[in-house]
């Protein structure tokens, strides 16, 4: 019997474009199409990037707003909704996208968040009232340690108990590998946290088998990663979503719904 997992998938990310990958969902309809298709290869949910005209980041509410209504009737994938600052954006406009997005759940950078003392507190308070999870984004062990002590003062509610741990996203040439997981663990030590761990590089698989491995769960995709172990370049989003759907399955795991 294989052990159930969630497997989001985050394919394209607020900077990547499609200089980086041809098969880059930009666009409404492509990001729709990819969602499809990521589905069907085996991905319980994904982590929505919307961009404006141009083509550039975006998290003004309305864009995703259209985005989330045409994922809900073409997919039944449960839905995540970034509000990544990405150098672009302050904590006001994060608030507002939070307050304003069509979606129950989204993803927080804590150091982002972190840059407004004042609306701190108001981001969980609204997140609240609109019943919306919060996925807290961490890139350091020290983050792991600071999220939970948050917990602990009560700044942050309870409810809130998820995270994603982002490996290798200060290593040389963003390439992680398995051991970058151990820190987060070390600082998570004996506390609850819902987490999955997303990775950059060719070892992304190893990295999201590795947290299987020890109780998390994953996201995989073009956001964070475009290769395949072997070092070739995956043809698309849902490509990589199927190579680790089938090399999860031969380490006894499945993809399923419910779990998050």
């Amino acid at each position: 019997m294989h052990t159930p997992f969630d497997l989001m998938v985050a394919p394209n990310g607020a900077r990547l474009q499609k200089a980086d990958h041809p098969a880059l969902p930009i666009t409404q309809a492509e990001i729709v199409e990819t969602a499809r298709r990521c589905e069907e290869a085996g991905a319980t949910a994904i982590h929505v990037h919307v961009r404006d005209e141009a083509g550039q980041h975006s998290i003004e509410p309305h864009r995703y707003s259209v985005v989330i209504e045409e994922l809900v009737q073409a997919t039944t994938l449960r839905i995540q909704a970034s509000t990544e600052a990405a150098e672009t954006f302050d904590v006001a406009a994060q608030f507002l996208c939070l307050s304003n997005v069509a979606a129950a759940e989204v993803s927080i950078s804590l150091r982002e968040i972190s840059r407004s003392p004042h609306l701190f507190s108001e981001t969980y308070a609204v997140a609240a009232h609109r019943s919306i999870d919060v996925q807290h984004i961490l890139y350091s062990a020290d983050e792991v340690t600071e999220l939970l002590q948050k917990f602990d003062a009560g700044e942050i509610p309870e409810q809130n108990r998820r995270a994603i741990f982002v490996l290798g996203r200060y290593s040389q040439e963003q390439q992680s590998s398995v051991s970058d997981l151990k820190p987060f663990l070390s600082s998570m030590g004996g506390n609850h946290l819902l987490w999955s761990v997303c990775a950059f590089g060719q070892a992304e698989q190893d990295c999201l088998l590795a947290a299987l491995d020890h109780g998390g769960h994953a996201r995989i995709g073009f956001e964070n990663n475009r290769l395949s172990p072997d070092g070739r370049v995956f043809e698309s989003n849902e490509a990589s979503v199927s190579a680790f759907v089938e090399r999860a399955a031969k380490a006894g795991f499945s993809p399923a719904r419910g779990i998050l």
